[in-house]
C-alpha cells in the first residue's frame, strides 16, 4: 500500500513523500481525522528544541495527539470506520517493574519516530483505543489527559495520604487538565492554582480557588503540588512550591524543561519532600482517559474551553498556517486532517 508522510525537514520546512508499506502480523490502519499540535511539536517546528536533536531526529512527521477511523483490521475486532485513539508510545518489550513509557527501548511518535502526520497510520492492535461519546476535537488531545491521570496515578502511589489542600502550579494546557481530575478525584480537596495570566486563571471556575504567582498569600500552604509549568519559568514554581509546601509533602514535576534548572535541595531534605517525576504515558492511561470522558459527560464541557481553533488542512500549506496560528494562540489547536 502506498501511504504519503509529511514530514518537517528544517524548521518551517514540511516535504511530502510516497512511501510503500505492508501491513504486518495483526496490525491494523488507522485514517487520521483530528490531530492536535503540542508544545513539543512546536519546539521542532520552529527549530527551538536544539541543532543536535534536530539533526539527529529529522526528517520526522509531527504530532503525536490525534485520532482517526479505522481502515482495515485483518482480525475484524475493530469495524471499518470505528473512532479511536492513537496511542504515540511504541514499546517494543516489556518489563515487570518499569511502565511501557520509561523503557528506553520505547519509541514515540513525534520524537525520532515519525508522528501522525500521514494518509493512514499502521498501528499495533494494542495502540489504539476505541471511543463513542466524545466529541472528536477533544478526543484529539486525550493523549494529554493520559499524561494527566499518569501522572495523578504516580503521585496517589507515591505520596501520603494528607490531601487537605492540593497546588497545581501552570494556567496553561496541562495544568487546566491536571486540575480537572484531581477535583474530580479528590473532591473533598481544596484544589488550588497558581498561574501569571489572570484571563487563564478565569478558565479554573471549578477549582477552589486561584492566585497569580506574585499574589500568594504568606501563610499560605499546601500538603502536595503539581508543577505543570515547564521551560526555564519551572524553576521559579519550583522554588515557589518548596516555600508554599509542608513538610513531606509530594511536588509531581510534569513541566519539560531543555535545560537544567536549579532546586533547592537545602530545603527539599529540611522538609522531606518527595519529588515525582513524570513523562509520557502508557495504554492503561490512555484506557482510563477514555473511560473517565465517556463517564463523566459534563467534563466534555470544561474541556472545550482549551480549544482555540479548529482549522481544516488539506496540504502542506495549510498544515504551516495552523502550525503558525497555533504560536499565536492561547490553548490547543485542532487540526481538521484532511490532505
Amino acid at each position: 500500500m502506498i501511504n504519503k508522510v509529511y514530514r518537517l525537514v528544517a524548521p518551517r520546512q514540511i516535504v511530502a513523500s510516497f512511501e510503500e508499506r505492508t501491513l504486518h502480523g495483526n496490525g491494523i490502519i488507522v485514517r487520521p481525522t483530528k490531530l492536535s499540535i503540542c508544545a513539543a511539536d512546536q519546539r521542532y517546528y520552529t527549530g527551538t528544541r536544539g541543532k543536535d536533536a534536530l539533526k539527529k531526529k529529522l526528517p520526522m512527521a509531527l504530532i503525536h495527539e490525534g485520532v482517526g477511523k479505522v481502515v482495515y483490521d485483518p482480525k475484524g475486532e475493530f469495524n471499518h470506520g470505528d473512532k479511536v485513539v492513537m496511542i504515540p508510545n511504541t514499546p517494543i518489550q516489556k518489563d515487570e517493574i518499569i511502565s511501557e513509557n520509561y523503557l528506553s527501548t520505547s519509541k514515540f511518535r513525534s520524537s525520532g519516530y515519525d508522528g501522525f502526520m500521514q494518509d493512514y497510520i499502521f498501528m499495533a492492535r494494542d495502540r489504539i483505543v476505541k471511543y463513542n461519546s466524545i466529541d472528536d476535537n477533544i478526543a484529539s488531545f486525550i493523549e494529554l489527559l493520559s499524561v494527566a491521570i499518569h501522572s495523578i496515578n504516580r503521585f496517589e502511589l507515591k505520596s501520603h495520604e494528607r490531601r487537605d489542600t492540593i497546588g497545581v502550579w501552570g494556567d496553561g494546557n496541562v495544568g487546566f487538565i491536571t486540575s480537572l481530575i484531581l477535583k474530580k478525584r479528590y473532591p473533598k480537596s481544596n484544589v488550588i492554582v497558581f498561574g501569571k495570566n489572570e484571563e487563564k486563571l478565569s478558565f479554573f471556575s471549578f477549582v477552589d480557588e486561584t492566585y497569580q504567582i506574585d499574589e500568594i498569600p504568606s501563610k499560605l500552604s499546601v500538603d502536595h503540588a503539581f508543577e505543570a509549568v515547564g521551560g526555564k519559568s519551572s524553576e521559579f514554581a519550583i522554588k515557589q512550591i518548596i516555600k508554599h509546601i509542608n513538610p513531606e509533602g509530594s511536588i509531581s514535576i510534569l513541566g519539560v524543561s531543555e535545560n537544567p534548572i536549579e532546586i533547592e535541595t537545602r530545603m527539599v531534605l529540611e522538609k522531606g519532600l518527595n519529588i515525582i517525576g513524570s513523562s509520557r504515558s502508557s495504554r492503561f492511561d490512555f484506557v482510563e482517559a477514555v473511560r473517565f470522558l465517556e463517564e463523566y459527560k459534563d467534563y466534555q464541557n470544561q474541556l472545550q474551553k482549551l480549544i482555540y481553533e479548529v482549522i481544516r488542512v488539506k496540504n502542506i500549506k495549510d498544515i504551516c498556517k495552523a502550525f503558525e496560528q497555533d504560536l499565536t494562540t492561547t490553548f490547543k489547536t485542532v487540526i481538521e486532517w484532511n490532505v
